[in-house]
């Protein structure tokens, strides 16, 4: 890219969802696959050296296909109200994410299970987490529609801080969207927004290093992106989707589709992600979404996926609803992984139990994708099987009451 395209910032959010619009034009593996070594990561572009991600892409084997989730039905008091967010109780939260947490490292204390996910963690390294804001319109944003909640992330800080971690180091982003005072004014501790336009400008430098490789069929063209400088500067990365629909595009946007918010114009890759219109470009044997998590600037820098599932979106830009798998209330949940293809698997699979054949058929095929890739384990299953976990027959689904 030419040195005046490294001073261009984001699309904006109306550049985006223009080209949004003009886009609208299992079964378990083998013990032994999924225990196996992670394949090479894919060519790419050389990082600079001070950014280069401390955690290995190849998690250990204990953590492929571990998924916990953690339920509580106190964790809101929502009842049909806009503001949505002035009803999740901190506390209750707190006690599900400490719990997360223990239960998938093994670990006995919150502190010694940051250890288990960063080991090598040191002083001064930045640890950014990436939320969706996927509907936040401006700055001042109080619309009813369902985006990231604040209460969780300040329950990994509270947990990060135990091992050392400066607020100042934690690094909240969501690259081009607006991050709202009703986001940031529920932080209880002093950690770093970025964004498109609100807060510190998240930015883009365009540097070949900075360069997601696309390794796309014959074919198949995927247009040019970059990861923002937040993720560039930091060493490690918690990614917070949101149990959510995305009729009528992708069917179900959560951990890989999050990062449509890190990289600097996810609207040329929605026609490869539209599994509801099909169009020309989409194919079944390819998915851009997936080498996002064979790139050592998203998924070597992964070291947890924390899905909100609190109140969740059964549908695209809806508010908060009940949902009747989880008796007419909010599904009151939090999950927790390592293994990004299995999280989202679990997630996946509770929206078909709640929507049935408003997911639309192949909504999964990403998952697919990157299980047969090696990026963690892809199965098919059913989340409400009793007891729990006996719906899966290679994720390793625990769910648990707080």
């Amino acid at each position: 890219m030419n040195a005046d395209n490294s001073r261009k910032r984001p699309v904006s959010r109306r550049q985006f969802l223009v080209g949004t619009a003009v886009a609208l034009g299992g079964s378990a593996l083998a013990l032994s696959q999924r225990l196996g070594p992670l394949p090479a990561v894919h060519g790419q572009d050389p990082t600079p050296a001070a950014c280069l991600p401390i955690v290995a892409r190849n998690y250990p084997p204990r953590f492929w296909g571990k998924v916990v989730h953690v339920h509580s039905d106190d964790a809101t008091t929502w009842a049909g109200q806009s503001d949505y967010w002035n009803y999740v109780d901190q506390d209750t939260v707190n006690a599900m994410v400490d719990r997360g947490l223990m239960d998938l490292t093994g670990a006995a204390t919150v502190a010694d299970a940051w250890r288990a996910l960063v080991p090598a963690y040191l002083p001064g390294k930045k640890i950014a987490i990436k939320v969706n804001l996927n509907n936040s319109w401006a700055c001042d944003d109080t619309d009813a529609v369902i985006d990231a909640l604040m209460q969780p992330v300040n329950s990994l800080v509270s947990g990060l801080i135990q091992i050392g971690v400066a607020p100042a180091d934690v690094c909240v982003y969501d690259a081009i969207r607006f991050m709202p005072d009703r986001f940031v004014n529920k932080a209880l501790y002093g950690v770093s927004f970025f964004d498109d336009s609100c807060r510190t400008y998240a930015g883009f430098t365009y540097e070949p290093g900075t360069r997601i490789i696309f390794n796309p069929p014959s074919g198949v063209t995927v247009a040019e992106e970059h990861v923002t400088d937040v993720l560039m500067n930091a060493s490690y990365l918690i990614n917070m989707p949101i149990m959510k629909g995305h009729h009528p595009l992708a069917g179900v946007t959560l951990g890989f589709k999050n990062h449509f918010g890190t990289i600097n114009n996810p609207g040329g890759l929605h026609n490869l992600v539209d599994v509801v219109n099909k169009p020309p470009a989409y194919r079944t044997d390819y998915n851009p979404l997936v080498d996002f998590f064979h790139s050592p600037l998203i998924g070597g820098k992964t070291v947890l996926t924390v899905g909100d599932g609190l109140l969740a979106a059964r549908y695209y830009a809806q508010p908060p609803e009940p949902w009747t798998t989880f008796g007419d209330k909010v599904p009151n949940s939090l999950f927790f992984a390592r293994d990004p293809v299995a999280v989202d698997c679990v997630m996946h699979d509770l929206l078909l139990a709640e929507l049935g054949a408003d997911v639309p058929e192949g909504t999964n095929n990403y998952l697919r994708l990157a299980g047969e890739a090696g990026l963690g384990i892809f199965e098919q299953g059913n989340p409400w099987q009793e007891p729990y976990g006996s719906g899966y027959a290679a994720i390793q689904y625990a769910r648990t009451e707080v």
